[in-house]
């Protein structure tokens, strides 16, 4: 069992009971993972339509899954099928769905009744679809059996837990109904979160403060954080059991606070603040939470933020309103549709509970070492630099050959995901079969970082101070720099490279950056499918290292180099404030689906008063400047080399990855030193 929540320190404010902090304990500890296990389930039918045969298989599921009674919970339902945190449809071939955030607040808000009654209405309109609407009936038949056998299991043990009638009483009006106050409202958001998650699909909650926020009314705000709480402790009920080299904790359920409303006012309200002092006092990761922001944030939401972030962890990140509102609105989406805007999971940005989203990255510095490595003699910067983006077209083409299939997928069973995003509804169409309003793919380039140094080393050394020729750059950087070792170092500390609010280097990423939205650009659409651009790795640095050769600006071939548009580790020399600066010089506007950039600072460092007032003015610089989405960490290189060399002295050590926050320990070998490889700042 784990001896404190936080491992930055001991300093972190008690607001909730010692019962709360020892479930959270013991979650944390994987006091529980021994109860997810495989069930055998019967196969499911293949003679009937597959949205038919996936909702009779719903039933089954719902009939088998094994029922978790704590007596230290206020809350109920479990996902104990070991398929699903695996990301898997348990006992059936079919996948499950991530990268998606479904309409929870619709939902919660009208109940397993008001969801018949919209398919009802559909039905009128379009009555030709009978068993895709029959399925979706069927998966409310299955929601309604699994939720009538927690009511009997309650009934049955309703001595052993001071919190089990107040449970019954809501099992028996939430889901079916509305809810009709605060707790009520927790628990039927989470029975529906955690039904789709029990069929092994990974959706984002989205806005939960927004949703529950109406609900509060006289609610006593002690009483409401506790109840919080155990939604966010039963939400790590995976602990130790995930084995993705991206680490446990990553299951896509990431929550959005605070930013304006479909109308434009803002939603900031006492949930907003509630969840955050959860956060920051039971320290959990599996709930990433991003935070909408913007000049008209107030200063104390802007400062709890800054405080949550200084007890490290990566947990807490920033949206940018005022640049990406006008970003969407742009790329083509109504106002009022924008101002809805969530992320899928990770960060990329969507409209909830009318979007099918995907993406396809790639690693833009392979296009330019292609280019670099061609068989032809540039005669100068610019005739390297077409060629460059050339490479980079193709790539973009090669990525659009695959749209005219997309989200047309009539063997992959959604009802149940389609149950709950109202546009599939009204489309008579499932989410595999493009009834989402939104059907999304983006691109995502990375490496955009490592370009920009590649090219304005070249440009530099070749073309115009003429140190060495483009033949000898070539073969320097064939032999990885071998015996250039004094020169290799010279690159790396005399160069203005981007990330130091120095003109060059920021110039050169500023033009790499708008020349791929360029590029890119005008597949707004294709075959029915958008493109939104964006700029991320979320992680590939790890996977494309191995194709990298090495750099022009005195990387080696191999090294983790930029993570989305952060500065290459180890070439931003002037602290977080030129980060920030030279960051904020893109136009992120153009770029509908987001850019993040990582910055992770010491812990002795922001966890003091006057650290945390540094936080506060670089909180508020990047949204006065124009930066679009902001990842702190805040832990010490040092800390990180202890924790991976001794990892049960950290086993709730949690850090921010790209999209997602995961248990350090839980981390493989190469992603967590590409973690201690990002530059800390001074």
């Amino acid at each position: 069992m784990l001896k404190q929540l936080n491992p930055l320190g001991d300093t972190t404010p008690i607001r909730l009971s010692e019962a709360t902090r020892t479930l959270a304990k013991q979650y944390l500890g994987g006091d529980f993972k021994a109860t997810v296990r495989t069930i055998p389930l019967p196969k499911p039918p293949d003679d009937l339509d597959v949205n038919l045969a996936y909702a009779r298989h719903l039933m089954d599921i719902v009939e088998q899954a094994p029922l978790e009674l704590l007596p230290a919970e206020r809350l109920v339902g479990a996902a104990r099928y070991s398929e699903a945190p695996q990301h898997g449809t348990p006992g059936a071939p079919w996948p499950s769905v991530s990268h998606v955030t479904i309409d929870f607040q619709h939902a919660v808000r009208v109940g397993l009744r008001g969801l018949e009654a919209d398919i009802d209405a559909a039905r009128q309109a379009r009555p030709e679809p009978v068993n895709f609407y029959r399925s979706l009936q069927l998966c409310i038949a299955a929601m309604r059996r699994w939720v009538a056998r927690y009511v009997e299991a309650l009934t049955a043990n309703l001595a052993d837990s001071e919190f089990y009638p107040a449970i019954l009483e809501a099992l028996k009006h939430v889901p079916e109904h509305p809810p009709r106050n605060f707790f009520e409202a927790v628990q039927s958001l989470w029975l529906f979160w955690e039904f789709q998650r029990l069929a092994g699909n990974w959706s984002g909650l989205g806005r939960v403060d927004e949703l529950l926020g109406p609900y509060l009314g006289d609610t006593p705000p002690e009483e409401a954080r506790e109840i919080l709480a155990h939604f966010w402790i039963k939400g790590t009920e995976w602990c130790g059991l995930y084995g993705f080299s991206g680490g446990d904790a990553q299951v896509y359920q990431n929550v959005i606070l605070g930013g304006v409303d479909a109308d434009g006012n803002d939603l900031t309200n006492e949930v907003t603040y509630l969840i955050l002092d959860i956060v920051e006092e039971l320290h959990i990761s599996d709930f990433p939470i991003a935070v909408r922001v913007g000049k008209h944030s107030p200063d104390r939401l802007i400062r709890r933020i800054a405080e949550v972030q200084s007890r490290g962890g990566g947990i807490v990140s920033i949206y940018n309103e005022d640049v990406i509102l006008p970003a969407l609105q742009k790329f083509g989406y109504p106002p009022e549709e924008a101002r809805r805007f969530t992320n899928d999971g990770c960060w990329e940005v969507l409209i909830p509970g009318q979007t099918a989203f995907s993406y396809i990255p790639f690693d833009a510095l392979q296009c330019l070492q292609q280019a670099l490595f061609a068989p032809v003699e540039y005669g100068s910067f610019d005739a390297l630099y077409q060629n460059y983006l050339r490479e980079l077209a193709a790539k973009i083409e090669e990525t659009n050959r695959g749209m005219p299939d997309a989200y047309l997928q009539p063997e992959f069973p959604t009802p149940l995901l389609s149950l709950l995003m109202p546009s599939c509804i009204a489309s008579g169409r499932s989410y595999s079969m493009r009834g989402a309003r939104y059907n999304v793919i983006a691109i995502h380039a990375g490496g955009l970082p490592d370009v920009a140094n590649s090219l304005l080393a070249i440009r530099k050394l070749v073309y115009e101070d003429r140190k060495l020729s483009l033949a000898e750059l070539r073969e320097l950087l064939r032999k990885d720099f071998d015996d250039a070792e004094a020169f290799r170092q010279q690159l790396l500390h005399e160069l203005p490279f981007y990330g130091n609010d120095e003109p060059a280097g920021d110039a050169m990423l500023v033009q790499v950056v708008e020349d791929y939205v360029k590029t890119a650009a005008p597949s707004r659409e294709v075959s029915g499918i958008l493109r939104p651009v964006g700029i991320s790795t979320f992680g590939r640095e790890v996977a494309y290292a191995p194709e990298r050769r090495a750099t022009a600006f005195g990387k080696h071939a191999h090294e983790y180099l930029a993570s989305n548009l952060a500065p290459t580790p180890g070439t931003d020399r002037n602290g977080p404030g030129a980060v920030v600066q030279s960051f904020c010089k893109v136009d992120f506007t153009a770029i509908p689906n987001g850019c993040p950039l990582d910055l992770r600072f010491d812990a002795k460092l922001l966890n003091t008063p006057d650290g945390i007032d540094m936080l506060c003015g670089l909180l508020k610089s990047f949204i006065s400047l124009g930066g679009d989405y902001l990842q702190i960490d805040s832990v010490s290189r040092e800390m990180l080399i202890e924790a991976r060399d001794n990892p049960e002295r950290y086993p709730n050590l949690a850090v921010r990855i790209s999209g997602w926050s995961a248990r350090f320990a839980t981390l493989t070998r190469d992603w967590q030193d590409m973690i201690i490889n990002r530059t800390t700042q001074p």
